[in-house]
This record gives C-alpha cells, structure tokens and sequence, in this order.
C-alpha cells in the first residue's frame, strides 16, 4: 500500500551529466550494500563506468545486485559479464525470453524501472538509463531526461520495494528470502533520519494489485489542479479517462502544458501523439514540442507543491504493460526548480503547436486519423488485459571464464 512520508530531500539530477557522477560516486563510498534495476544497460563508455563502479564495490565485500531487462540490455558481451559475476556481483535478468531465428518476441511487460539504493540511506529514481546517449556528446541524438536523489524515510521504502522484486522474481532460490529480510529490517523507514522538509511516496505499477496506481496519481493532481499543470513526456499517448481530466482542468482555466517529443527517436512517437493534438487544443491545453534533441523525460507538476518523477511514460506500453517506478513529491522548492527548469525549456528549445496549424495540416486524412486515435484511447486498457501476464523470472547471468592474460580491456573489443 502507497505511504506517505515526511522529512525527505529531494535533488534533481537533469542528464546523464549530473546523474552519472552522482550514482557512481555513491556506489563508490557503499559500504554494505548497492541494489539497482534498469532497463537498458550498455557496453558503451557509460556501462563500463558503471561495471568498473559494481565490481570495485563487490571486491570490496559490497553485497552487490543489479538488475537488468532482458530485452532493454541484450547485447552485453560474455566477458562483461563474466568480470561482474567473477567479483562477486550478483546479476538478474529479467525475463531474458527465448531468441527463436535472432529475434525477441518477448516485448510485452518489461522492467522499465530505474532505481539505485545505496546502504539503504540513499536512492536514485528517475528515467535515465546507463548509456552514453544521455550525454550531451553523444550529438544530435542524445536525450534529454531527469532523475532524483533520494535521502530521507522514503529511501527505506524504496529499499523494501527493490528488495521484494529480487525474492518475487527469483523463486528458484527460496533459502535466500530470510537472509533478505534480516537484511531489510536494517533499514526500516522508521530508522532513517528526515533529511529535509519534504512529504513523498513511492507509486508503482505492476501486473497484479498495483496496475493503474501512476496513472491514478496524475489524475488526483490533475482534477485538484487551480492554477499549473505542467507535463513533460516522451510518449505521449493517454488513456481517455487522463486525457478527459486534462481538457476539463484547461476548460475551468488551470494553465495545461504539454512538453512533447518534436525530434522523436521513434518516428511513430510523434504520430501518436499530434492524432491527439486537436482534441487537446480544442479544450485550451497548450502543446510544446521540444526541439533540441530527443525528449525522454517523465517529469510533471501540479499547481506549487505536487511534482512526480520517475520511470513511467503516458502510453499504453508503461500505463498498461511495464513494470515502472516514480516518486510523487509535495515541496514547494523542489516544485519551483523543475517549474524553472522546464519553462527555461519551453523559452529556449520548444515551438508552441498552434491550432491554426494543425486545422491547416488537416482535411480527410487527419480527421480520421484524429478519430480513430481518440477512441483507441478509449479501448486499449480494456485491450491490454487480453495480453498474456506471465509471472515475470529473474534469472541469474551465467558467469563464464574470462579471456586469458594480455587480452583487451573489457569493452576495448567493440571499438
């Protein structure tokens, strides 16, 4: 059940260049413990960071697991693996999935979440992967994400969560959940001391009790909303009932904006998205696009207080299928600095859709297009519970004997 928790603090980490220093500096002072899930790690100059970070950490006599999606982080070379397991770090793939011919037809409810705790007193969430196109050198199509460090009470409950998901997900070792228990009654969020002034929770969505619990926290805010609300999404496809809230908080005069994807790394992202765009308009909902590099932010804040950040997008994909994390924050400094920082994105890098020019854009083909993606909005949480819901696996990553003396550094090889 969803808890609210007093005495937190929250910083706001905006690209992989504030993000990266950050966790790997923590991994680097852990003491006793590193647990971190993600979706997408990859043998790029951040995943070697990162694997240099976990493996210095577990030689040190750091209990180490991390988590990676079976599908998001396909490719990591057996020698990368093979280094992390041989240090002792213990490594879980979710629902790695069978490769019949090369392919992965394993795509429906993946591990999307992003989360690190560090000796149960720090926690990063958020929706930035470890790889180097969350860094601005990596050129046009870096991307433009956030994240947040956590310290405060609310870290204890983050550490429960991702130590639940470890004995949900590896039943094929059961003699480990006690040692987990112990380990977690450690850190209880009762024992961990407030740390600022801030009230939040750890919202979640999964396949079993908790799968509309985000979307249920954005409607709340949105329908309390009297003055701002202020979404920034990299895919934008709504259900009806989200979508409804938004047009009547814009039609009882809340300002609604939108920052949307208008350099999509998916060209289909845009197309889903703008079909809803006269829908929005119509009601008075301003849209921005953003222009500069690819948008994969999941941010938003409502009025001066109310803020989530976290890992799930606004479609079917993360509101429906995927197993996500955010964090939903009450704090007027902390709202005002992500207020700042996504109205100096608007000013500097956004072009505003104006009605005129999607009216302009029109005629037969946008008409039915517009109709049919409004009443699929409508349908696909109905659609989506037709699809399979398997109990998701972890399984362990299979270390193998690492390459004799002399061979090339790790990553070295895919250069």
């Amino acid at each position: 059940m969803q808890r609210w928790h007093d005495g937190n603090h929250f910083t706001l980490l905006e690209n992989g260049e504030q993000f990266f220093p950050r966790v790997f500096a923590c991994i680097a002072n852990a003491r006793t413990e590193v647990v971190l899930e993600t979706f997408i790690l990859f043998e790029d100059k951040v995943g070697l960071q990162l694997h240099e970070a976990l493996v210095a950490a577990a030689r040190r006599g750091v209990q180490v697991d991390a988590t990676i999606d079976g599908w998001g982080s396909p490719d990591l070379s057996e020698r990368f693996i093979a280094s992390l397991c041989e240090a002792g770090v213990r490594l879980h793939v979710f629902d790695p999935g069978p490769r019949p011919f090369g392919l992965r037809p394993n795509l429906l409810r993946r591990l999307h979440r992003k989360i690190v705790v560090v000796d149960g007193e720090v926690a990063f969430i958020g929706g930035i992967n470890y790889s180097a196109d969350h860094l601005g050198d990596f050129g046009p199509q870096a991307k433009q994400d956030y994240s947040v460090e956590v310290r405060g009470p609310l870290v204890g409950e983050i550490h429960r969560f991702a130590h639940a998901a470890l004995a949900a997900g590896s039943r094929h070792t059961p003699h480990r959940r006690w040692w987990r228990w112990r380990r977690q009654a450690r850190f209880a969020p009762g024992q961990l001391a407030h740390a600022g002034s801030a009230r939040a929770m750890l919202v979640t969505r999964d396949n079993g009790r908790h799968t509309t619990d985000i979307e249920r926290q954005y409607r709340i805010a949105i329908r309390a909303a009297r003055e701002r609300v202020v979404i920034a999404n990299a895919y934008f496809f709504p259900g009806y009932r989200l979508i409804r809230d938004l047009r009547r908080a814009a039609r009882r005069g809340v300002d609604v904006r939108l920052i949307l994807q208008g350099t999509p790394d998916m060209a289909i992202v845009k197309v889903g998205a703008s079909a809803l765009y006269n829908h929005l308009l119509k009601a008075g909902v301003r849209i921005f696009e953003y222009c500069e590099r690819p948008l994969h932010g999941k941010v938003a804040l409502v009025d001066d207080e109310w803020v989530t950040v976290g890992s799930s997008n606004l479609d079917p994909l993360s509101l429906q299928l995927n197993l996500e994390a955010n964090v939903v924050i009450r704090d007027r400094d902390f709202n005002a600095l992500l207020y700042e920082r996504l109205d100096a994105l608007v000013r500097d890098s956004c072009r505003q859709v104006q009605p005129e020019s999607v009216q302009a854009a029109g005629g037969l083909r946008q008409l039915l297009r517009s109709f049919i993606a409004f009443h699929l909005v409508r349908i696909y949480p109905t659609v989506s519970a037709w699809l399979p819901r398997h109990r998701p696996r972890l399984m362990p990553a299979m270390a193998r004997p690492l390459a004799p003396a002399g061979a090339p550094p790790i990553g070295q090889e895919r250069r």
